[in-house]
């Protein structure tokens, strides 16, 4: 495989062990300044130049896209997609994490545990979005600070008013995120990889310090990670659309809560705590999925006129209740299932003789016809009605 590894830090700890992790399995890997990239569009096939020179053929990519390139960066990303060329990590995925609003957005919407979170722009809405995340004290957090740099704790309201007005005086976005208490100053790192977790870590913050990111002193042991919070953090990352991500997840009462899922995890904090090989993991992954692709099915399923892909959910007074697969009656409605979801559990290809259970949802391939009575309606937003006083009822 010829690799090449997108960073402006060639020295750093993360670009180093991922090169000498490909170059100890027999593969021909490079370090490419990502600025040094020139997106090709004059010609009948995208193209890019690196350093003024046509690039020769890579069969895979990984960016460590920094912060302050975010728009260039995904845009070289996005062109060596164009170009066949295998990525973990897309350019929409890269933008999608960047972005914590845009992320928490996401996450949200996919019932991934996350800390209350607002969103405002005028000053007079500060005082009730901190109150509906339960007001102070409360994190305050710019939208695209890394390694902890611009995430504040505030104690009090006026204090956090008073923060929120000066960072929004100065053209800055911020949250208002509830604080977890309970966490006590303690996160997980999950490091995800394709669709497993291969290394955990709980950092600690010290001192009055709140933050637990190591680049602010915070300290790291290895961890086993609950089920719960392996499946959370896979989850996340594969919402996102990263196949190698570093998931950040507060241990709240309620369970997992994801703080925030990084596109270009460094690997020195996780490899020295946990002791293991996570850049050969992440190599051997790439190497993996070069040889193997996998494909986006919803794209190259839906091309057939009258076909397509769709999620189908098992309703509790459907007649498919505790019936087999193959007496569903599916197969015979031109209907194939190609992954069933259980709670937290995923079946690929189900056999035939798995008997289906209420909230089951299938992901099949098909008629669309067929399967249009089956797809869950969206659900609506539930409005809060306020009681109309007695004479302004008479009166409408």
């Amino acid at each position: 495989m010829k690799l090449a590894i997108l960073s402006r830090a060639p020295r750093s700890y993360s670009t180093q062990r991922l090169k000498m992790a490909a170059l100890e399995r027999g593969h021909n890997c490079k370090v490419l300044n990502t600025l040094r990239f020139a997106i090709d569009l004059s010609g009948d096939l995208p193209d890019l130049q690196f350093q003024g020179k046509p690039l020769s053929d890579y069969d895979a990519v990984i960016p460590r896209i920094g912060a302050s390139i975010s728009y260039y960066g995904t845009a070289v990303v996005r062109q060596f997609e164009q170009m066949d060329v295998y990525t973990p990590n897309t350019a929409n995925g890269i933008s999608n994490s960047r972005d914590k609003l845009r992320a928490t957005q996401i996450l949200s919407r996919h019932e991934i545990g996350i800390p209350a979170t607002t969103f405002v722009r005028n000053q007079k809405d500060v005082k009730s979005a901190i109150n509906r995340v339960g007001g102070a004290p409360v994190v305050i957090k710019l939208l695209e600070g890394t390694q902890g740099i611009g995430v504040i704790l505030a104690p009090e309201m006026k204090v956090a008013e008073a923060i929120i007005e000066t960072l929004q005086s100065t053209d800055q976005n911020v949250l208002i995120q509830q604080f977890i208490s309970e966490s006590r100053g303690k996160d997980i790192r999950a490091l995800v990889v394709g669709d497993r977790v291969v290394g955990a870590m709980r950092r600690s913050a010290q001192g009055d310090e709140f933050r637990s990111n190591v680049h602010r002193g915070g300290l790291v042991e290895a961890i086993e990670l609950p089920r719960e919070y392996e499946k959370t953090a896979v989850r996340a990352a594969q919402i996102m659309g990263l196949k190698v991500a570093g998931v950040d997840m507060l241990e709240s009462n309620d369970g997992p809560l994801v703080m925030e899922v990084n596109s270009s995890p460094g690997l020195e904090g996780i490899e020295k705590a946990t002791g293991l090989d996570i850049a050969g993991s992440i190599i051997d992954y790439v190497a993996n999925q070069v040889d193997f692709p996998e494909l986006d099915v919803r794209q190259r399923l839906s091309v057939s006129t009258g076909y397509g892909v769709a999620e189908l959910l098992v309703k509790e007074d459907s007649h498919l209740v505790g019936v087999s697969i193959g007496k569903s009656g599916l197969k015979e409605q031109d209907i194939t299932i190609l992954t069933l979801h259980r709670d937290t559990d995923v079946i690929p290809n189900p056999k035939d003789s798995l008997l289906l259970e209420s909230h089951d949802r299938l992901l099949c391939f098909g008629r669309l016809e067929s399967m249009r009575s089956m797809i869950p309606k969206r659900k609506k937003r539930r409005q809060k009605v306020k009681k109309l006083p007695d004479k302004l009822i008479t009166e409408i």
